[in-house]
């Protein structure tokens, strides 16, 4: 106790109020910003692979490294939504950048993407696969024991639908945003035409705007 009977030492509401500020600025460190997705589609696709993909799903964190994913661009890519214009299923790849796209596709999957590049310019990217590294056990239940490799699979593990359309991935307010991860080298990544665009005209169909990496092996497991 110091002269006065008034104690120096710190309270405990002053030690929460410090702890979860820096709790707050390293969460907004983390989160990436709208700047990352206002960039080229390309070079977005190509950096959101290692990225945090982060879902709360009744007051859970679940989170899984992103492993695969696919740009499409603009009206002139025949490969993507936009080829037609806009319409009201596809209004948000027309939207400001970094906000959720995601539709319903072969009558029973949910695809998520993230709006690129400027406002106005149609320009997405797909997230296909994720490597389960935050409530895996609540994704291996959603998923019957199977994996995330696959856009349709993801949404499934992290219970993505048609609800978080338009979502805003640079904030926490939908209970699903992206976060900075760990960069992955050049060496580790593989390019490749895009997937299920069979029938889309060259040179659109064989594009090597599909961006791979393998998801790194846990200690003590395999994979599925």
């Amino acid at each position: 106790m110091a002269s006065g009977g008034l104690s120096t030492a710190p309270t405990t509401d002053f030690l929460l109020s410090n702890l979860f500020s820096v709790i707050s600025v390293a969460s907004v460190v983390d989160l990436l910003p709208r700047a990352f997705f206002s960039r080229p589609t390309l070079t977005v696709a190509r950096e959101l692979i290692g990225a945090r993909l982060v879902r709360i799903l009744d007051g859970v964190r679940l989170a899984g490294i992103i492993t695969e994913a696919e740009a499409y661009v603009g009206e002139e890519d025949l490969g993507c939504h936009a080829r037609s214009g806009r319409t009201k299923r596809n209004a948000v790849m027309f939207g400001p950048p970094g906000h959720a796209y995601i539709y319903f596709t072969y009558g029973n999957h949910w695809m998520l993407n993230a709006v690129t590049e400027r406002e106005g310019f149609p320009a997405a990217v797909l997230l296909r696969a994720i490597e389960p590294v935050e409530g895996i056990e609540i994704m291996l239940q959603r998923r019957n024991g199977r994996d995330t490799r696959g856009p349709g699979k993801l949404a499934q593990a992290l219970a993505i639908d048609g609800l978080l359309n338009a979502a805003d991935l640079c904030s926490r307010d939908f209970g699903i945003w992206i976060e900075a991860g760990n960069p992955v080298a050049e060496s580790d990544i593989i390019t490749g035409p895009r997937s299920g665009l069979d029938t889309v005209p060259e040179p659109w169909k064989s594009m090597p705007w599909r961006y791979t990496t393998l998801p790194p092996k846990r200690e003590g497991s395999s994979r599925r």
